[in-house]
């Protein structure tokens, strides 16, 4: 099996447990959702931890916890990772995982948008296509529904903001999140101690709530670790295309499981969506072939 198959497996098996995910986190929709999240940071906190460990990580650890502007830039990183995790559980619960799927759709084009605007890329016509068919459909949504999609927006930037943050940092992906639920972890565990002395339930309503609650840890690390694998395999362009299948999943588990009510707007707006990705796939083979091209034409004049 060649490295190129492997990641695209590890691909697959990272967005299809990112897919599915809200069918986990539907099994705690009764417990409040400053919990789970509290639960999740402390348990991915413990995941983490241990494989850093495991893997011999523990001097990067250190060193980016002594890093002064590293750390600061991981800080906001957790916020950031914090407010997309806390809003993902609340649209679980509240019944609006199809309104989350958008934002995960939407997120590759705030992503292009944040790399035009603070890393002076320049997208090339399909994607200012793409870009310009998602807005629309972002916009219908808001005139048709009478409020913005703040779910999916909330997701899309919170994610794309994070990822612009993590892009130019030198620490690795196991370590720097580590980091992040490191520095949560007093929030998380001060959160659920109060909770206790208010006389409340922080560790669930039974042996059940807290089993999934500890499984929210690897639930969370064991995908990260996966798309880690998969990115150093891959090239990013093909990374962009595959990721498409966690918003799809979670699409379907809202529309066809949760049986979540989809509107006419829903039905105008989807489609330009998928429109949307259709173009950016095309858009991220092109470049995939153009720099094929450049490297067999260089390897060609050496």
């Amino acid at each position: 099996m060649t490295d190129t198959t492997k990641g695209i497996i590890a691909m697959l098996a990272c967005c299809t447990i990112w897919g599915l995910s809200g069918l986990f986190y539907k099994l705690v929709a009764h417990v409040p959702v400053v919990d789970v999240l509290a639960h999740r940071t402390l348990w991915s906190l413990v995941f983490f931890l241990g494989v850093v460990v495991v893997t011999g990580r523990l001097a990067r650890l250190k060193a980016a916890l002594g890093d002064t502007p590293t750390r600061l830039r991981l800080g906001l990183a957790a916020v950031l990772v914090s407010c997309n995790w806390g809003v993902f559980i609340f649209s679980i619960g509240a019944g609006f995982a199809v309104e989350a799927s958008l934002g995960y759709y939407i997120f590759p084009f705030v992503a292009i948008l944040l790399g035009v605007i603070f890393l002076g890329e320049r997208p090339g016509k399909l994607q200012w296509a793409a870009i310009a068919l998602a807005m629309m459909a972002v916009v219908t949504l808001t005139v048709g529904l009478g409020a913005a999609p703040w779910i999916a927006l909330t997701l899309a930037s919170t994610f794309g903001l994070y990822g612009l943050i993590k892009k130019r940092l030198a620490t690795g992906p196991i370590t720097s999140v580590t980091v992040e639920v490191l520095i949560l972890s007093p929030l998380a565990l001060g959160w659920l101690s109060w909770v206790a002395l208010q006389g409340g339930a922080p560790l669930g309503q039974g042996t059940r709530d807290m089993v999934v609650l500890m499984l929210s840890g690897p639930m969370t690390g064991g995908p990260l670790i996966l798309f880690a694998y998969a990115t150093q395999r891959l090239d990013y362009a093909t990374v962009g295309v595959l990721q498409f299948w966690n918003p799809t999943l979670q699409f379907c588990v809202g529309a066809f499981i949760f049986l979540e009510v989809i509107t006419v707007w829903h039905g105008i707006a989807l489609p330009m969506i998928w429109v949307a990705v259709l173009l950016y796939v095309i858009a991220a083979r092109r470049q995939v072939r153009a720099a094929r091209k450049r490297s067999i034409t260089a390897a060609g004049l050496s």
